[in-house]
């Protein structure tokens, strides 16, 4: 079991989150992902938190699938490393600021003339041009300028950011799309030049954001918070049970709300004229949501899952982690699996999504150690002696 990416070569010399997660998408798909770093301090997410027994969890599943060698760019010889390495790969993932990489001498008329087919990926905060194009970057800066930040949040209260970094996780997802699709054309005509994507992780979240452009184009609206409320549909909000759990309701149609109301022994509510479509119940979305919490409030969470799941209701629990863990749709679609680790000999990581029915994916590692295949690279793809690996070592090379 390989995966749908079987035998594409990918070069992951980004760093952080976003770029890199990129690159492990189509590592989860089978791709083939050797990540440099530079060599010492490595990349920037080995440092955060949280760790065990001082080993960095987070680095070892957002850079899983890969493996790992060392390279300072910023040196002549590292450059020169580079170049040789470079006709082995057909996708390059880079985030320096714009340019970086053309200082170094390896602008991509360089990289085409190495490796006249290459797909480049370019992953930054704003992207290759405007007044923002030197700007740095990171997840809350692109949720902030992106739009996301601005309508989340309780309607009278302060804009919030999501508690993961979701600014980098779009980004990347948009960044293993972008390079799939480049590399279709490839695939389609052997001939095809290779392709410059640039890709603007602020834009990334914008785009997300479907309705905003059109919205305020056409009908000059600016999106605002409502908190758990829905903008869409009611009745559609966070509840509270009895015993302190939370649900969530959602559901537009009319059928969909007739089951709800019977769920809740209220099959009044169904011939209501003030509910009697989506829009109508929008409108009174206040009273419907008063409704459904009062009586959620009034049952514990068992019994009230119960009774939406027999009238077949659009309501859900909340999970924290250990419930998604212990689920039994989570244990039947093998939603978390366990991966060999070299520290601990196997840890809990979310699985491949989507999944492939005939080429089938698996994750084989979790991420490695700084340079714990530079042997194999060196020495194996570019035929480097033991003392030459030494001496690039020992100067700081590699």
């Amino acid at each position: 079991m390989s995966g749908p990416l079987e035998g594409l070569k990918v070069l992951d010399i980004a760093t952080i989150v976003a770029a890199p997660f990129a690159a492990t998408l189509l590592a989860d798909y089978g791709a083939d992902v050797l990540k440099i770093e530079m060599p010492g301090q490595g990349d920037g997410v080995r440092a955060f938190p949280p760790f065990k027994d001082g080993k960095p969890l987070w680095w070892k599943t957002v850079n899983r699938n890969k493996k790992f060698a060392t390279l300072d760019l910023r040196k002549p010889e590292g450059v020169e490393l580079f170049k040789r390495m470079l006709p082995h790969f057909d996708v390059l993932i880079e985030n320096f600021r714009p340019g970086t990489l053309d200082r170094w001498g390896l602008s991509k008329e360089v990289l085409w003339q190495i490796q006249p087919r290459l797909v480049i990926l370019r992953a930054t905060a704003f992207g290759q041009d405007g007044p923002y194009r030197d700007r740095p970057g990171f997840a809350r800066i692109f949720e902030a300028m992106g739009g996301l930040t601005y309508i989340t949040g309780e309607a009278d209260g302060q804009p919030m950011h999501p508690g993961y970094p979701l600014g980098d996780a779009i980004g990347g997802l948009f960044g293993a799309v972008g390079a799939l699709a480049a590399l279709w054309k490839r695939a389609k005509n052997p001939d095809a030049p290779g392709e410059e994507i640039d890709l603007a992780l602020t834009e990334a979240v914008f785009r997300l954001l479907d309705v905003l452009a059109i919205e305020f184009d056409q009908l000059g609206d600016v999106r605002g918070r409502i908190g758990n409320g829905n903008a869409y549909s009611a009745p559609a909000a966070v509840y509270r049970t009895r015993d302190d759990r939370w649900v969530t309701l959602a559901g537009s149609t009319n059928a969909l709300f007739a089951a709800n109301c019977r769920a809740i022994g209220r099959p009044d509510l169904i011939d209501d004229p003030r509910f009697s479509n989506n829009a109508r119940r929008v409108d009174h979305s206040a009273e419907l949501n008063a409704i459904f919490a009062q009586w959620c409030g009034g049952h514990p969470l068992e019994e009230v899952l119960a009774a939406f799941e027999a009238e077949e209701g659009t309501l859900a629990p909340i999970y924290a982690i250990d419930q998604i863990a212990t689920d039994p749709q989570s244990l039947a679609r093998e939603m978390i699996t366990r991966v060999p680790d070299r520290h601990f000999g196997s840890v809990a990581m979310s699985n491949v999504v989507p999944r492939f029915t005939v080429d089938r994916a698996q994750l084989k590692t979790s991420a490695g150690d700084i340079g714990q295949d530079n042997r194999e690279i060196y020495q194996h793809w570019l035929g480097l002696s033991e003392d030459e690996i030494d001496r690039l070592a020992q100067a700081k090379v590699i």
